[in-house]
């Protein structure tokens, strides 16, 4: 084997490393947005929970109320 066949096999095994860290890389990324959007929805399904009970807190006050 010459010197060009070994520059050119150990450029493709780069090449393919490099590959392979930019695609760990983006499955990492991708994998860390869905976490936020999780927690985004489960603190806004927090709130929408601690709102409705304070809504029906005041109602329930109200009823007692009267």
């Amino acid at each position: 084997m010459g010197f060009m066949d070994d520059a050119k096999e150990t450029a493709e095994a780069v090449g393919e490393k490099l590959k392979d860290a930019w695609e760990d890389t983006t499955d990492r990324i991708g994998d860390k947005v869905d976490e936020m959007k999780a927690d985004a929805d489960v603190k806004k399904a927090e709130a929408e929970r601690d709102s409705v009970k304070t809504r029906n807190d005041i109602k329930e006050d109200l009823r007692d109320d009267h």
